[in-house]
């Protein structure tokens, strides 16, 4: 299995480990189901918008045979105060280019709602309530596009809302996240898969 993930901070495990990020999660997860992994590729970067993303999918260009593609983006466009329609015609593009990358098979892409980074123990300064809303207007939007392409979609939105005090499931920074946190989501991607 080839594998692909597109993202941010989220997606590269802003300080853990590189084992304990979400993609090489999903790896150790699915070696353990005998389904070996012949290649991880992440492209991401802490503080990327969609369009930053663009600019690294544009410099590497990626093969187009993975079987598995995660998209995760979005959060720094909300913390930016970036509009919702440049984030639609972004994130759009970014999607058309994943489904791409799997030889056109919507079945084999799967986006990932944005975490809500204004219920947790760093965001001492902003409106917790009005980030929430903000994060919600953009996860509609990745979502109704997901369905558009036919592309799985699944929520992890609500598990960083549900652990949002749990030092647990949060990294140092008290804004990112913690191995346990990565852990659910990679088990939410099997589950899909499998």
């Amino acid at each position: 299995m080839k594998i692909l993930c597109l993202g941010d901070s989220y997606t590269i495990g802003e300080l853990v480990e590189t084992e304990h990020n979400f993609p090489n999660k999903l790896k150790q997860l699915l070696l353990q189901k005998n389904i070996a992994v012949s290649e991880l590729q992440i492209i991401a970067k802490t503080g990327d918008t969609t369009f930053e993303l663009q600019q690294k999918i544009d410099a590497i260009q990626p093969h187009n045979n993975f079987d598995v593609l995660t998209l995760l983006i979005g959060v720094n466009n909300q913390y930016r105060n970036l509009g919702l329609e440049d984030y639609y015609v972004d994130f759009e593009k970014l999607l058309q280019q994943a489904i791409a990358f799997a030889q056109g098979q919507t079945n084999k892409v799967i986006v990932l709602s944005i975490p809500d980074w204004g219920v947790t123990p760093f965001n001492t300064k902003r409106n917790a309530a009005a980030i929430s809303v903000a994060i919600d207007a953009f996860n509609f939007t990745n979502k109704l596009l997901a369905k558009k392409y036919n592309c799985t979609y699944i929520n992890i939105t609500e598990y960083t809302r549900q652990f949002a005090k749990d030092e647990h499931y949060l990294a140092t920074d008290l804004l990112h996240y913690s191995q346990h946190q990565y852990a659910i989501w990679a088990q939410l991607i099997v589950n899909e898969l499998l």
